[in-house]
């Protein structure tokens, strides 16, 4: 625990480092660009095909004609922006996520390393390779999950509960790998993961619930479209500094969990095995005479 807390107020204070904020920036040109492009060409189409679904579905007539009665008709107008909104959200906090751990994590694990570990040995365990394939396999674990349980969020409680849960196992799965690659050995990762796998799944779900925040902005789009073009970029930089904090949250545990690891492998003593140099074998399984066997002279 006193890691845990420890790694999350040094993640916090380097949040508002220069370069860590200079370094968010470009995750967000790029997925500034890629949604504005998209949503240029292909918004009004997505529109009227979420609201011609709606319209032929007989359960979403019954439902505007009671929408209607009460006097809440104007809440049609509404629905197919945010079933698009909802839809594409996923998309962006993956895209979000990957774009951070190739352009922030291994900056921001460097920036840590070089202030607080300067004496940490690098065993480069993880080339890029690995890492892009890590990524790539945990992501698409991830999606399996979240269309799997995608029936599962018509409950009430357990939509507060599953996407936190997924998107923190990817993160975890994610930074956590890519905060260990560049310094522990591949042996030193898997043993840190297994020592440390709860409290490094718990940063995780901590940080999905992190970035559920942006969610309420990017939803606002919906609602206030003559400020959507300011509301979207601000919601993706906010998912950027969100998986930023969780990535120096993970540089900062991992590494620390690293040293000690490290630290209680050089304090345990080396036993040679039987039969070694060290150990002294007695005369007599030679077959050689003893000492006090040899006459003086």
């Amino acid at each position: 625990m006193s890691l845990f807390l420890d790694s999350f107020w040094r993640a916090v204070a380097y949040c508002l480092h220069p370069r860590v904020i200079a370094l968010s920036f470009l995750p967000l040109v790029i997925m500034v660009a890629l949604s504005l492009g998209l949503g240029y060409f292909y918004w009004d189409a997505a529109l009227d095909w979420v609201r011609a679904a709606l319209e032929s579905s007989d359960l979403m007539k019954t439902l505007w004609g009671w929408l209607q009665g009460i006097g809440a008709g104007n809440l049609k107008t509404v629905v197919a922006p945010l079933v698009v909104i909802f839809a594409v959200t996923p998309v962006i906090v993956v895209l979000s996520l990957l774009l951070v751990a190739a352009l922030m994590t291994p900056a921001l694990t460097s920036l840590v390393a070089e202030r607080r570990f300067p004496q940490l040995v690098r065993k480069h365990g993880g080339s890029l390779a690995l890492s892009i394939l890590w990524s790539l396999g945990s992501t698409l674990l991830a999606l399996v999950a979240l269309v799997v349980s995608l029936p599962l969020w018509l409950v009430p409680p357990l939509i507060l509960v599953l996407p936190p849960l997924i998107w923190g196992w990817l993160t975890y799965r994610v930074m956590a790998f890519d905060a260990l690659a560049e310094h522990a050995s591949a042996d030193e990762r898997r043993e840190v993961f297994r020592r440390h796998r709860m409290w490094l799944l718990g940063i995780g779900v901590l940080t999905g619930y992190l970035g559920a925040a942006p969610s309420v902005v990017w939803a606002s789009g919906a609602l206030f479209a003559a400020a959507f073009v300011i509301l979207v970029p601000l919601a993706i930089w906010i998912y950027t500094l969100v998986f930023a904090f969780s990535s120096l949250w993970f540089a900062h545990y991992g590494l620390a969990a690293l040293e000690r690891l490290r630290a209680e492998t050089a304090a345990v003593p080396l036993t040679p095995p039987p039969g070694s140099p060290g150990d002294a074998i007695p005369s007599a399984q030679l077959g050689l005479p003893d000492d006090k066997d040899i006459p003086p002279g």
